[in-house]
C-alpha cells in the first residue's frame, strides 16, 4: 500500500497590502496660508527639502514603486522621493487631483471667510464626492499593483477624504510631507499609522 501523505493545511491569507499616503511639500501657497485645489502651484525650496527628508524617513520600509497626482507640487515630490529610493516612478493617476476649490482658490482662510460667510464656495467639489473618487482610486491602484508596496502622493484634503472613504477614520489636516500607511485592498481596510498632524 502506498505512502499517503500528511494533509497540510492551507496556508492562510498573507500580509495586507501596504500603501503609504504623501501629502506633498510645501509650496509658497502652503506658506502663505491660500487655498490650493486645482491651481498647479509648485513646490519651492522648502516643499524639496521636505521631500528628500521624507525619503530617508520611508527608506527602511521597503517600498517598491509609487505615482502621484498630476499637478506639479505632487509629481515633483514623487520624483524626489523615487530617485532617493530607487523606485519605480508610475505615471501620474487623474483621479488623485486635489479637491477643486472653484472660486475660493487662491484666498487665504481670512479673506474667504469674508468672501464667503455661509460657507458655500461657487464651484467647489462636494466632500462626499472627493471622498468616493479618493476611494475608488486607491481601490483601482490597489487592483493594478497587487500587492506591490505602493507610495502615492497626493493632497491634503484629498488624502483625508480618502483615508475616511476607505476606513471611516477622519484624520486631522496632514503636514506638508508627511505621510499616512493603509493596510489592505478592495473592500477592507485598516489605517496602520497616522500621520502627523500640520
Amino acid at each position: 500500500m502506498g505512502h499517503v501523505p500528511a494533509h497540510t493545511p492551507a496556508p492562510g491569507p498573507g500580509p495586507a497590502p501596504v500603501t503609504a499616503l504623501v501629502r506633498h511639500g510645501e509650496t509658497d501657497w502652503n506658506r502663505d496660508g491660500r487655498l490650493q485645489g486645482r491651481t498647479d502651484i509648485p513646490l519651492n525650496d522648502t516643499g524639496r527639502a521636505q521631500a528628500q527628508a521624507l525619503a530617508e524617513q520611508l527608506k527602511s520600509q521597503g517600498w517598491a514603486a509609487i505615482t502621484s497626482s498630476p499637478l506639479s507640487r505632487a509629481r515633483e515630490t514623487a520624483q524626489i522621493i523615487a530617485a532617493e529610493l530607487g523606485l519605480e516612478l508610475l505615471p501620474p493617476h487623474d483621479d488623485l487631483v486635489e479637491r477643486q476649490f472653484g472660486e475660493a482658490e487662491g484666498g487665504t482662510l481670512a479673506e474667504l471667510r469674508g468672501r464667503f460667510p455661509n460657507g458655500e464656495r461657487p464651484g467647489q467639489e462636494p466632500w462626499d464626492d472627493v471622498v468616493a473618487r479618493g476611494a475608488a482610486a486607491l481601490r483601482r491602484l490597489r487592483a493594478e499593483h497587487g500587492d506591490v508596496p505602493l507610495v502615492v502622493v497626493a493632497h491634503g484634503t484629498f488624502l483625508r477624504a480618502t483615508v475616511e472613504g476607505l476606513t471611516g477614520v477622519e484624520l486631522p489636516r496632514m503636514a506638508n510631507a508627511t505621510s499616512v500607511v493603509l493596510e489592505g485592498s478592495g473592500g477592507q481596510w485598516s489605517l496602520a499609522r497616522e500621520p502627523q498632524r500640520a
